[in-house]
């Protein structure tokens, strides 16, 4: 492969919250490694370095996607590295009562479901490190995703006061509300309350003009909804009803 410098950005990790390398002359390279959406290719001084595939590649589609297994799509898991997100009790400092942990899971696991129906799944995260607020929705626009999807799990100002999932968007004129209805259509069998479709001036959706869309998959700081969040079972109920929506959505948009 031959990468132009000038049209890929090249840094030190698979992320962009990963420093960037100077490279001052196009080189070639094999690719040594693929990792969600990034490639590892070997410099010309022989050291290491990764790539964003869809720079690298130039493989995005001009077109919006039609169906799900030619769609591009962003996962967003909330929060990472220094930033915990909600905690389940603020006296507990082990990760496992941290947000951080679930959006992560949740992620992966959505991520390896819609790769298995063949779509092109891009993590903004994909191990527990602190990305950049701003870089979230940069990815969707730098790549014309054709959903963006942030995970997060909700907090009330008391222990065990809220309870439920909810969806937001913001923008109304680029089908983030047919988006967020398409998935949230598909809650309703969760062991939680769905409490439907709201709008919400949230930065990785209001600076982003692709579909995009948050969920709130749960209160973490409310018992019954804190047994659901750490359930394997969950998570799995939640991925298969996420693919799901977005398959809907994309019947509903063609």
């Amino acid at each position: 492969m031959s990468i132009n410098p000038s049209k890929v950005t090249v840094r030190k990790g698979p992320g962009l919250d990963y420093s960037k390398v100077k490279v001052t002359k196009t080189f070639q390279s094999q690719i040594l490694q693929k990792r969600n959406g990034w490639l590892k290719v070997r410099l010309a001084n022989n050291k290491t370095a990764w790539v964003p595939s869809w720079q690298a590649e130039n493989t995005v589609a001009k077109t919006a996607a039609t169906k799900l297994s030619n769609a591009t799509i962003v996962i967003d898991a909330g929060h990472g590295g220094n930033d915990s997100g909600a905690l389940y009790d603020e006296s507990e400092t082990s990760s496992y009562y941290m947000e951080k942990t679930y959006t992560l899971k949740l992620a992966k696991l959505v991520a390896k479901e819609l790769r298995a129906r063949g779509a092109r799944v891009i993590l903004t995260r994909d191990n527990d490190r602190y990305v950049d607020l701003k870089s979230r929705p940069e990815t969707a626009e730098s790549i014309h995703s054709d959903a963006f999807i942030s995970f997060h799990f909700d907090s009330s100002p008391y222990a065990n006061e809220g309870t439920g999932v909810t969806t937001y968007y913001y923008h109304k004129g680029n089908n983030s509300k047919k988006l967020a209805s398409a998935i949230n259509s598909q809650f309703n069998n969760l062991p939680l309350r769905n409490n439907g479709v709201d709008f919400s001036d949230f930065l990785v959706l209001r600076d982003n003009t692709r579909p995009a869309i948050l969920c709130e998959m749960g209160y973490i700081n409310t018992d019954q909804d804190f047994k659901q969040i750490t359930s394997s079972t969950y998570r799995t109920k939640v991925a298969k009803d996420i693919v799901n929506g977005l398959d809907k959505y994309f019947k509903e948009v063609n």
